[in-house]
């Protein structure tokens, strides 16, 4: 097959915030990157410096967007449109509240989350959603063409809900939970997931 229909995508979660650094749920909440969060895309931007990445795309939430900016920026590249199709899961009455509150303000429906993560607090988004609007972003990804991009990889930054669904559905195994600037090295081939891997530093 030519290279024109493969593609290599490398998704990564976004950097640091305020709130993942006091344990704060954040879903579809915007909360923009902290320094530690900015540090850290630069750091990424390193990473995939001899990557060949020819597109940046992200979630438009700011904490993935400005992520994928500041990639974007020292690789080069123009700067990355936001997709809503990447941004995290609503997380419902959980948003804005640690685990402690949680489980406090809300003990039973705390509870049967911790016994089984399908069962979700009120108003948050259900999972077929979730991966069916990631699921569609990263195959459109994988499959387009440019005269620009033929062969080149593709960065993805997204959020740690949503990509642990993603590669949960795809692969059946359940990632651990991702630390900030975490990677999944994506091969695609027709736009069809041949497989995923967890790129370590």
């Amino acid at each position: 097959m030519s290279n024109i229909s493969q593609r290599i995508i490398y998704l990564a979660r976004h950097g640091e915030t305020e709130w993942n650094r006091i344990g704060r749920w954040q879903g579809s909440t915007d909360i923009p990157l902290s320094e530690v969060g900015r540090a850290q895309a630069r750091a990424l931007a390193h990473r995939l410096r001899d990557r060949g990445i020819g597109r940046v795309h992200a979630s438009q939430l700011s904490r993935a967007l400005e992520t994928a900016q500041i990639v974007a920026a020292h690789l080069e590249l123009p700067a990355p449109l936001g997709d809503a199709r990447l941004q995290e899961r609503g997380y419902g009455a959980f948003e804005g509240l640690t685990r402690e509150q949680c489980a406090e303000r809300f003990p039973d429906v705390w509870e049967r989350y911790l016994a089984d993560r399908r069962a979700l607090p009120p108003g948050a988004e259900p999972q077929p959603s979730v991966v069916g609007r990631i699921t569609a972003a990263l195959t459109e990804i994988a499959s387009h063409d440019s005269p620009a991009s033929v062969g080149s990889a593709v960065l993805v930054v997204s959020h740690g809900g949503i990509i642990r669904s993603f590669l949960h559905h795809a692969t059946g195994v359940v990632p651990a939970p991702l630390e900030n600037g975490a990677m999944f090295r994506l091969h695609f081939q027709g736009g069809v997931l041949l497989s995923a891997e967890l790129d370590a530093v």
